[in-house]
């Protein structure tokens, strides 16, 4: 992760679970009305997936993040 992430863990037992905590820090700043770009990297720096957060507008359902 890039990024000020004093309060949280930077190693995780698992990539899922990295994935997984970048994602809810994702949907929090989307949802404060912040548009986020989360990007997963292999180890090998290999880009795994790139998904688009945009600011919540508002909805009482919030929808997916959308792959890019």
């Amino acid at each position: 992760m890039r990024g000020d992430f004093e309060d949280s863990p930077t190693r995780f037992p698992t990539g899922a679970r990295a994935e997984q905590a970048a994602r809810e820090i994702c949907h929090r700043l989307a949802d404060a009305g912040d548009p986020v770009v989360l990007e997963i990297r292999l180890r090998d720096g290999a880009r795994a997936g790139r998904f688009l957060f945009p600011p919540f507008g508002g909805e009482p359902s919030r929808a997916w993040p959308l792959r890019a």
